[in-house]
């Protein structure tokens, strides 16, 4: 099932099973979505609860948003998550703040989803990673899948949360076919946010990704595998709150560390990890310093070689286990 199928799955479900939930965000209902993830559903459903909006997302994001405090179960979607900062005042002032200043009697059940992070020749204004941004703030919730489990998974449970969730998914990702479980294709099937996964059992050095990363860092650690190098590889799933127990155990089994993500170093989720372990209890049993593998510290540049250069690829991440490993 590839990870466009399951989306589209998910919000089928959801749609069906409540009332309350509506979509809307650019080409979402006639055009069948930019991406094609609403296929089908406005036909199915109809205008009221899959809606067109103008090229405006400062509009449509507090139109949601309003929706929301007023008791509907909004899914709001842009059409890449750079196109979030024309709203982010209602993400995060609207959104993000209301339940704590209202006392916690104003919920704000939301989800704001769409791609994030590179895609291929966009250059920078579309390939930027929102995930440290999102994540920064208290109040939302931040998911950012990578296989078609996690997508559906994920996305059942943001909808079904009475809090506002942003969902980061990957261009990259959408045509990519996974397995998924029989328990995942029921319809009562959700991932707990929070909850990170180990991908891959290992005892050598933690690897940890959220997103288009993990993929290559299972990619990595088979490449590592054979040369006597086993990884282990925790898929955070989720950025907010994060689950840095799972990391925690797993470093205290392989004594080093490696986070891999796509977007920029500095103040970036992989900066986050290393100064949480530094601060807890996994920190005494490195026994190197942890390293970090993240996109180039530069605006995406257009050109496709300098593109490649840019995101972390699997020799990166091999590269850097080497180095924690003193290999």
């Amino acid at each position: 099932v590839t990870v466009r199928d399951a989306l589209n799955q998910a919000l089928d479900e959801e749609l069906e099973r409540d009332e309350r939930v509506f979509l809307l965000g650019e080409e979402v209902a006639q055009y069948d979505g930019a991406y094609k993830i609403s296929r089908g559903l406005w036909k199915k459903y109809g205008d009221k609860r899959v809606i067109d909006t103008p090229i405006s997302e400062m509009g449509f994001a507090g139109i949601a948003v309003g929706a929301a405090m007023a008791g509907l179960r909004p899914v709001c979607e842009f059409m890449t998550f750079n196109f979030s900062m024309q709203a982010i005042d209602q993400v995060i002032n609207s959104a993000a703040k209301t339940c704590y200043m209202s006392a916690g009697s104003i919920a704000v059940p939301i989800v704001f989803r769409g791609p994030n992070g590179a895609s291929a020749g966009v250059a920078a204004q579309h390939s930027q990673c929102f995930a440290a941004w999102y994540g920064h703030c208290p109040g939302l919730k931040v998911v950012s899948p990578w296989s078609s489990e996690d997508a559906k998974g994920l996305l059942k449970a943001s909808i079904r949360d009475d809090n506002p969730v942003v969902m980061l998914e990957s261009e990259l990702l959408y045509g990519v076919p996974f397995e998924m479980s029989e328990q995942a294709q029921s319809k009562d099937f959700v991932i707990p946010i929070g909850k990170a996964k180990v991908e891959r059992p290992g005892t050598h050095v933690t690897l940890v990704a959220h997103s288009r990363p993990v993929g290559h860092c299972i990619e990595a650690a088979a490449v590592l595998s054979k040369e006597g190098v086993e990884c282990e590889v925790i898929n955070l799933r989720t950025i907010r709150p994060m689950d840095i127990e799972t990391v925690e155990a797993s470093v205290v089994k392989t004594n080093h560390l490696v986070t891999v993500e796509g977007g920029w170093p500095q103040f970036g989720v992989g900066a986050e990890i290393c100064a949480r372990i530094m601060e807890g209890p996994a920190f005494n049993y490195l026994d190197a310093p942890a390293v970090r593998v993240t996109g180039a510290d530069v605006p995406m540049p257009y050109a496709k070689i300098l593109e490649d250069n840019s995101i972390p690829q699997v020799k990166d991440i091999v590269f850097a286990v080497k180095k924690a490993l003193n290999i």
